[in-house]
């Protein structure tokens, strides 16, 4: 951002923390990196206004979001489930009230309990391994929030037993198998 404005990496940092200050933008943090986005609705809606008027010229450049492929399609983030599928999966997850969010968090609904325990995976189990239960983790690919967590990770190992989905060698890369296409879609009504 500093290198785009032309300006120092101090001052571009001075201008985040007032803007954060005047609950302009709000910052997440996800290990060494921080995300920045607008503090809520209304800000999003002002800025886009202003947006509106600005004319299109030859040099205006759009930021592209990364080219859909194998691996921003489908991979790991660490021990879970992440790229476009897992974006999906986890809205999926909240559109079927399965989770919901919870601050940066999600919470597994009572139904879900059960929709869980169905495909053999025991929440309670799971809430006690020794970790953070279930957290939004940003993609950066997608830029949206994928299920991290204990669940996230068991939901990958459960989805990798069941042979819904493969790992790639020696690769983060995954494949969703034909087994896992009918699953999501019966279960989830998530065509993939």
């Amino acid at each position: 951002m500093a290198t785009s404005a032309n300006i120092s990496l101090q001052s571009a940092s001075n201008h985040l923390k007032k803007m954060i200050t005047a609950n302009i933008l709000s910052v997440e943090k996800q290990g060494r990196h921080r995300y920045f986005k607008f503090a809520n609705d209304e800000v999003a809606q002002v800025i886009e206004s202003i947006a509106s008027l600005i004319p299109l010229n030859k040099e205006y450049k759009k930021i592209k979001t990364p080219e859909l492929n194998g691996f921003t399609y489908a991979r790991t983030c660490y021990d879970h489930l992440a790229g476009n599928v897992g974006v999906r999966i986890t809205n999926s997850l909240i559109e079927n009230r399965i989770i919901e969010i919870s601050k940066n968090n999600y919470k597994v609904t009572k139904f879900g309990k059960k929709w869980f325990s169905r495909i053999d995976l025991n929440i309670d189990i799971t809430k006690l391994k020794k970790r953070s239960f279930a957290h939004q983790c940003l993609d950066w690919s997608e830029r949206k929030h994928h299920i991290a967590g204990a669940l996230g990770a068991s939901l990958l190992e459960k989805m990798i037993e069941k042979d819904w989905i493969r790992k790639k060698s020696n690769s983060r890369e995954l494949i969703i198998t034909s087994k896992g296409k009918i699953e999501l879609k019966n279960r989830l009504n998530l065509k993939i």
